[in-house]
């Protein structure tokens, strides 16, 4: 249970780093600019996400953490010998694991488009 719940944190911590500090960034290189200006009139409170992106980011990495050693250390633990519980475990860690690479898939992408690239255009 552990497992999952740090997981899920990680997912929603990167996934609002992408959404507050990435998602800016991005408009803003692909030339849409106009269309993140009419983003920002619907939804404004994306103004105020980006106040605290240095926060959101240190968050979203300390959650990302937590969960990496999470994984890690359920990731050698036995499961158990009933065939059915054993297959289950398995594939509760598979998932597991597709969702903390997602979640550091989305944290690189969102810190790569909000410290890095802007610095190049």
């Amino acid at each position: 249970m552990k497992d999952k719940t740090a997981n899920f944190f990680s997912l929603f911590a990167s996934s609002s780093t992408l959404i507050c500090c990435a998602l800016p960034s991005l408009f803003v290189a692909l030339g849409a600019g106009a269309s993140f200006a009419s983003l920002i009139t619907h939804i404004p409170f994306l103004i105020s996400l980006s106040h605290y992106k240095m926060q959101i980011t240190f968050f979203a990495l300390a959650m990302i953490l937590m969960a990496g050693f999470v994984n890690y250390k359920t990731y050698y633990m036995p499961c158990p010998a009933d065939p059915e519980l054993g297959r289950l475990c398995l594939q509760t860690r598979k998932r597991s694991r597709t969702i903390y690479y997602a979640s550091v898939s989305i944290f690189l992408f969102a810190t790569i488009f909000t410290y890095i690239v802007p610095y190049y255009l």
